[in-house]
């Protein structure tokens, strides 16, 4: 930690995310921003989703009362990168009307974040995806699953994501996690706070042979409704994961009060404090979160997305480097 630097004092001018003083090179935790989000199939905003929580990270208090420290290790975010930003602007006016443009446009992506991760992973890094919307995780994905072989995903979302091609997009951000399925050798998939589902996306559930765990929304209710603590529930929940977990976190899993900005709210999910308590339950199971994403943050009217954002990301980086 530089001797000059107070983590109670305000971010200063030119400061890097969180108002940290690190640069890439000497930090530990390095955020890839992935602004891009053409296969977006309903609101948009969320290729602004990395510059705005980059923005409200900067009123985060630093010591967090569970996790203790996280800034210490080191925290930096790369730059916005140019050629993603151009790619994505490229993509989106190519539209519907040219599928195969935008499905060669989504290859550069994931090749783009595939190797910056393997690079920032070589290099002894955690590197943390923020999307942008949810297709942009898959090349880090296949990074990781490089590197760790018998990982599994906790993939929080109010959509299994599990469509095959959704709208002629191969890597639609309503597909990652069946590309995930069908492209890498991910042994287990679990996914929380689902509540729109297709039948196709059952039949794969149920066709995964134990593959693909699904808590639906729904029954969460119920359970929590017959007076089931969510400390049990979490537990049960983490009990279906490898010892190595990368969280694949899209922020509508949350309640959409917390996220009204966002591409495709439904109503229900996670209050924030369930959310946090998948991570405490993890802690608890002595298991070790090895990487991260968080996508779908989409600035709306207010700070108030971008600031939940910037928020859940500095937990789920503490809990992290707390479980390492």
């Amino acid at each position: 930690m530089k001797k000059h630097f107070d983590p109670d004092a305000a971010a200063s001018e030119g400061s890097g995310i969180y108002g940290l003083p690190f640069t890439p090179d000497e930090a530990k935790v390095v955020v890839i921003p992935v602004p891009f989000e053409a296969t977006t199939s309903y609101g948009g905003g969320t290729s602004r989703g990395p510059a705005a929580v980059f923005e409200a990270s900067k009123q985060v208090d630093l010591l967090d009362h569970e996790t203790g420290r996280p800034y210490e290790a080191g925290i930096a975010m790369l730059p916005i990168p140019r050629k993603v930003v151009s790619w994505n602007a490229k993509a989106k006016k190519s539209g519907r009307r040219r599928v195969r443009a935008v499905n060669e446009i989504s290859e550069s992506v994931n090749d783009w974040v595939y190797e910056t991760t393997r690079d920032l992973l070589h290099d002894g890094k955690m590197p943390v995806v923020l999307g942008g919307d949810h297709s942009v995780p898959f090349g880090a994905i296949c990074a990781y699953g490089e590197r760790y072989p018998h990982m599994g995903i906790l993939h929080l979302d109010a959509h299994c994501d599990l469509r095959d091609a959704y709208e002629g997009f191969t890597y639609s951000h309503a597909s990652i996690f069946h590309n995930v399925i069908m492209r890498t050798r991910l042994r287990k998939l679990v996914q929380v706070g689902v509540r729109d589902v297709g039948s196709r996306e059952i039949r794969l559930i149920e066709n995964s042979f134990g593959r693909i765990r699904t808590f639906f929304d729904d029954e969460l209710a119920a359970r929590k409704e017959h007076g089931v603590p969510w400390g049990d529930i979490a537990d049960e929940i983490v009990d279906e994961l490898p010892y190595d977990v990368y969280l694949s976190w899209d922020i509508d899993g949350l309640d959409p009060t917390l996220c009204p900005g966002t591409g495709t709210p439904v109503p229900g999910g996670l209050s924030w404090n369930e959310a946090i308590g998948l991570l405490r339950a993890i802690r608890r199971a002595k298991k070790r979160i090895i990487g991260l994403d968080l996508c779908e943050v989409a600035p709306g009217k207010t700070e108030w997305d971008a600031n939940v954002g910037a928020r859940l990301l500095y937990k789920m980086i503490g809990f992290a480097l707390a479980t390492q």
